[in-house]
């Protein structure tokens, strides 16, 4: 078989070498242990927590030593792909402020798109050199095998129970000479071009994954597609050489690629490239209230695997890193506890700390992480992240929300104690804190307001009495003193001690009355202090709302 000729006939308009790449795309300059990692998606519109678990192992692993981390969009499939997935990616990721070094996204700016272009689709002449040169080499070969065709082998191979898939004596195509391949093109066949493995089923590859250790795997004997019928590479072999011309040095990715692994050995060294270091990470799981066991997150029973998820509700994006860190190196939440005041980016980070087994997923801990990580910012941290959040999820809300930044940090101060010494813990969520707050805006909202439990008679001649003694110049002592004398000219009692004596003498006692006028005013029984809250809501909005009541 005259192969070079065989190269012509496939790709005769392909004239770089992969010489001319290895050139155009050189190793990178960086400092000594600096790694170069890649998140690597399809666009299907989808971006779950999986893919933010991997991307901060990938930014972590190339950050630590001055690396550099990129985004390349694995696009081969095109029914897959969907409208606007790419800037989903990217501001998805940047929300959790995981932010590339270069990459897709970046098109504009030559230095950060030195290796590109990222979007595999548009590297088909890149992989088209390579194919050529495999083909030169007699390990690349086309098949024109219909999808009926290799359907009927499969269903011998079943027959046989032998092991499916293209290899040996099922393989076709494998030995056609140039006299057929010439014929089945002059016919007009469709084809796709296949790895000529050298895979003994004998042998084994070994390997060490940086996670898992050495890893024993039978050698791939299959003839995998390495380009489709429309020309555009698999998976596996656009990934071995966007890989190495992007200079990779270590690949994160989910433990169920680790059943390629003979595969991509396989082909980096057909290709001649030096393998990245693979790191296999465990899949995050869940406890199952089912079976009392663990299973994997799942997308269509778990709607927390989501990002979007977390964003909608706003989570805090220093939050989530720090939960997920607990998750992807076991000695981090010590550290942490130790150094509770440092940046988490100078925790070192190191693969070999990486969970073997299923990382559990526990969303009582990434609450209790919001809410111990949030009482730690500050007033200004808190204001921002907030505006931020409400203007993308609450657009309509936002500008009646932070109208008045005095206002709204006021309420910060009331209910996390921002900016004081003892700070709220239970505040988990942008979305949450909103909810316990929206009462001090005149925004219509669907949240259902606690009942009065005095008669409708009983709670309108308080609240008239309330007002009739309010002074805006009162302070929070005067403030309360007046609320004890409407107490006691209405049958209630304002000495705790005398009610808890003899509480049948009384209609209630102070606390009722206060009931009455908090939740006239903010439509819940239990809020931090009434007379604070007046203040920042200010005296027009409190007497609206009674008023609104009164009739």
């Amino acid at each position: 078989m005259d192969y070079n000729k065989l190269a012509d006939l496939l790709f005769p308009d392909v004239v770089n070498t992969p010489e001319f790449y290895e050139e155009k795309f050189p190793y990178r300059k960086l400092p000594n242990k600096a790694e170069v990692t890649r998140m690597a998606p399809s666009p299907t519109g989808f971006i779950h927590l999986g893919n933010l678990y991997s991307a901060l192992a990938d930014e972590r692993i190339a950050h630590r030593n001055g690396g550099v981390f990129y985004l390349r969009i694995e696009d081969t499939d095109e029914k897959r792909k969907v409208d606007g997935a790419v800037e989903l990616i990217i501001d998805t990721l940047k929300y959790f402020d995981i932010e590339f070094d270069e990459g897709a996204g970046f098109e504009e700016n030559p230095e950060k798109n030195a290796y590109g272009p990222y979007f595999q689709r548009q590297r088909v002449d890149i992989y088209h050199a390579y194919a050529k040169s495999l083909v030169q080499r007699g390990l690349a070969y086309p098949c024109f095998c219909t999808e009926e065709e290799l359907d009927a082998v499969r269903a011998k191979q079943e027959e046989e129970k032998v092991l499916t898939g293209y290899y040996g004596e099922y393989a076709v195509c494998r030995d056609l000479s140039m006299e057929e391949i010439e014929a089945n093109l002059a016919a007009g066949k469709s084809y796709v071009l296949r790895l000529r493995s050298q895979g003994d089923p004998e042998k084994e590859i070994t390997f060490v994954d940086e996670i898992k250790g050495e890893i024993k795997l039978p050698e791939n004997i299959h003839d995998i597609v390495l380009l489709k019928r429309d020309g555009i590479p698999t998976y596996h072999f656009a990934h071995a050489i966007d890989d190495h011309l992007m200079r990779t040095t270590v690949v994160v990715r989910g433990g169920e690629w680790l059943a390629s692994a003979p595969i991509h050995y396989e082909l980096f060294h057909v290709l001649g490239f030096k393998m990245p270091k693979y790191a296999h990470t465990a899949h995050l799981m869940k406890f199952d209230e089912e079976t009392g066991g663990k299973r994997k997150l799942s997308k269509r029973k778990d709607p927390e695997l989501s990002l979007d998820y977390y964003r909608q509700d706003g989570y805090h994006p220093y939050c989530m890193k720090v939960y997920l860190l607990t998750l992807l190196n076991s000695n981090f939440e010590e550290w942490h506890e130790k150094f509770p005041d440092k940046d988490i980016n100078e925790f070192p980070f190191s693969i070999d700390k990486m969970n073997q087994s299923g990382a559990l997923f526990d969303k009582d801990k990434l609450h209790n992480i919001c809410k111990n990580e949030l009482s730690k910012l500050s007033e200004d941290e808190v204001y921002d992240f907030l505006y931020r959040w409400a203007y993308e999820y609450e657009s309509k809300k936002a500008p009646v929300w932070f109208a008045d930044k005095e206002k709204m940090l006021a309420i910060l101060r009331l209910y996390m104690g921002v900016g004081m010494k003892r700070r709220r813990k239970d505040l988990i969520y942008a979305k949450q804190i909103f909810k316990l707050v929206s009462y001090f805006f005149d925004i219509e909202e669907d949240d259902e307001k606690d009942e009065f439990r005095l008669d409708n008679e009983e709670v309108k001649k308080l609240l008239k009495a309330y007002l009739d003694s309010y002074s805006h110049e009162d302070d929070n002592s005067v403030w309360f003193d007046k609320l004890k004398a409407i107490a006691d000219s209405n049958g209630y009692a304002s000495d705790m001690k005398a009610y808890k004596a003899e509480p049948e003498k009384f209609k209630g006692n102070v606390s009722d009355v206060a009931e009455v006028v908090r939740i006239a005013v903010t439509g819940h029984a239990n809020t931090p202090d009434l007379w604070s809250i007046v203040h920042i809501m200010g005296e027009d909005q409190m007497r609206q709302r009674i008023e609104k009541i009164l009739g």
